[in-house]
């Protein structure tokens, strides 16, 4: 074939091109000249570097020598660069051209086709698979990548790394307050200005909500303190947002690798729980990881960390345990009791993770989420002709709050057709002692909204008797411990008996919990207890079972 059937025989929309051996222009068409930017004139004896766009490695280009100078056709993607200094791509074949005898390459044909938007759409695709699009800021998959990098050459140079955690104080309240808008806003300024403070070997990323993480490389552990504070002195200058003056802090946990010499997940576990202890000691300030910290300390941090991740993964759940009349047989309400249902372990019960997040503000954000799903579920019962009040416990730290009645309300305000009084608040006697005029108080302002409380555990505190008249609870519920063994252990068959009558003096409603046999209902009757609850009556069962359980339980009374 000739020279010129070569190129009538080419698709009219192809970039077509011919060198000699040594990569020199010796022909092209209009296309080549149109995608390039370069006239014929200039191209015509150039050699091909000139297009070289640089992104490139050199073995690229000795794989495609390699592989055409050899006789064989070389296919693939090729980025070059435009006159302009703008980029393209083109998707190329190039074949060698043999003499008439076939022996040896005489020249070289390419024919290639603009793949351009192809590839910047492919481009932009793995950009967001990597990146938060709000901020622009590398999202977790990059992070983690970007760690394992750190690690490695951390290894290999001996330096340290630091991974910190940034996690933004009072952001939920701008949000609440100003809207999601404004609060999108403040994230992309949060993000300017942390990235101006950082190095160019630094890393910022954004892991959602209003959490950053900071990856220091080869930093000096001596001038580490300042530069983090140097960070929360950023935060701290107002934001001035779409006219809104906001003010905002933040908390900052800090591990360092190889000190901390674990893998990348683990030392952002680490990093996050160190952030926590910062919020806990007071926000707007760093806290170091203990590495150091022993095993059931971080046992329990990762089950905060678990928790928390719960709540946002619907993981938990309510079971309903029925209190009943020992008397007339009647259902008189349930307590919601918590569960966590665990992707691998199953139906978890509270003890295996409420203490871990007891005495911290995660028992806050868990505490709520249970007052809401109970409100939901009376709402749910009374559509059904069903008006059973719900008792949930309330955390010392929850109840204690300077807000609390205000949280309440709002809370209440989400069910505008639950009676608030079908709503009962159990706190543990020992929350009420520790804080009494506080406590009291709270009592007074909820109990005026129409919400009734109970005096879990009473009888376990040291001075239970005295403070009860001081506290207008409702309720007081006998603890499962004295009913356990009200049979034949006589000191806890006494404290029963005083607590029932101490109970009935002050007009307040006795519950027994821990109800087990037949024997433990008769004796509670003939002391005057008649509320009971226990799994002698019935087991927590979820919520789409109550309603069969209390229709067979009424029916045959016991």
């Amino acid at each position: 074939m000739t020279d010129d059937k070569y190129r009538t025989a080419v698709d009219a929309a192809a970039i077509y091109s011919e060198t000699d051996l040594h990569g020199t222009i010796t022909h092209i068409n209009d296309q080549f000249c149109a995608i390039s930017g370069y006239s014929h004139e200039e191209l015509i004896g150039a050699n091909h570097r000139l297009l070289n766009s640089g992104l490139h490695p050199p073995e690229f280009f000795r794989n495609l020598w390699r592989t055409i100078s050899s006789g064989q056709i070389w296919k693939g993607e090729i980025c070059n660069r435009r006159k302009d200094g703008s980029l393209y791509w083109v998707s190329s074949t190039i074949v060698p051209i043999k003499d008439d005898a076939g022996q040896h390459v005489e020249k070289y044909i390419s024919i290639r086709f603009d793949v351009t938007e192809k590839q910047e759409l492919l481009e932009a695709m793995q950009w967001r698979a990597s990146h938060d699009v709000l901020t622009a800021l590398p999202n977790r998959v990059y992070l983690h990548d970007r760690l394992h990098q750190s690690i490695a050459a951390a290894q290999r140079h001996g330096h340290a790394v630091a991974v910190c955690m940034l996690d933004l104080d009072g952001f939920k309240a701008i949000n609440d307050r100003h809207g999601h808008a404004i609060g999108d806003l403040l994230l992309v300024e949060v993000a300017n200005r942390l990235r101006r403070e950082l190095r160019t070997e630094d890393l910022l990323a954004r892991l959602g909500g209003d959490e950053f993480v900071l990856l220091l490389d080869q930093v000096d552990e001596v001038q580490l303190p300042a530069a983090l504070q140097r960070v929360l002195e950023v935060l701290a200058v107002p934001f001035h947002i779409d006219g809104v003056l906001l003010n905002i802090s933040g908390s900052l946990g800090v591990t360092l690798y190889p000190k901390d010499n674990e893998g990348p997940d683990t030392l952002l576990r680490h990093a996050d729980q160190a952030m926590y202890e910062a919020k806990q000691s007071g926000r707007n300030r760093f806290r170091f990881f203990d590495v150091s910290i022993s095993k059931e300390a971080r046992e329990a941090f990762r089950t905060i960390e678990c928790i928390r991740r719960a709540l946002t993964r619907d993981e938990l759940e309510l079971l309903y345990q029925p209190k009943v009349n020992l008397r007339s047989g009647k259902v008189m309400g349930f307590e919601a009791l918590l569960r966590w249902r665990h992707p691998k372990l199953g139906l978890v019960p509270p003890d295996a993770f409420l203490p871990a997040i007891e005495r911290t503000d995660v028992i806050i954000d868990v505490g709520e989420w249970v007052i809401d799903r109970a409100l939901r579920q009376i709402d749910a019962w009374a559509a059904l002709g069903k008006h059973w009040p719900v008792s949930v416990n309330i955390a010392a730290r929850h109840f204690q709050l300077p807000d609390f009645v205000e949280r309440l309300q709002r809370l209440l305000t989400r069910h505008p057709g639950v009676d608030p009084q079908s709503l009962d608040l159990e706190i543990v006697e020992s929350t009420a002692i520790d804080n009494l005029e506080h406590v009291s108080q709270c009592l007074t302002d909820c109990q005026k909204m129409g919400v009734t409380f109970s005096l879990d555990d009473f009888g376990t505190g040291f001075s239970s008797l005295s403070y009860l008249k001081r506290l207008p609870a409702e309720t007081v519920k006998i603890d499962k411990s004295f009913v356990r063994d009200i049979l034949h252990d006589k000191d806890d068959l006494a404290l029963s008996e005083a607590i029932i009558k101490l109970s009935r003096t002050f007009e307040r409603e006795v519950v027994a919990e821990g109800v087990e046999t037949d024997l433990q209902e008769s004796m509670l009757l003939g002391m005057g207890c008649y509320l009971a609850q226990g799994y002698g009556i019935a087991a927590p069962m979820p919520a789409d079972q109550v309603a069969e359980w209390a229709a067979h339980y009424e029916l045959n009374p016991r």
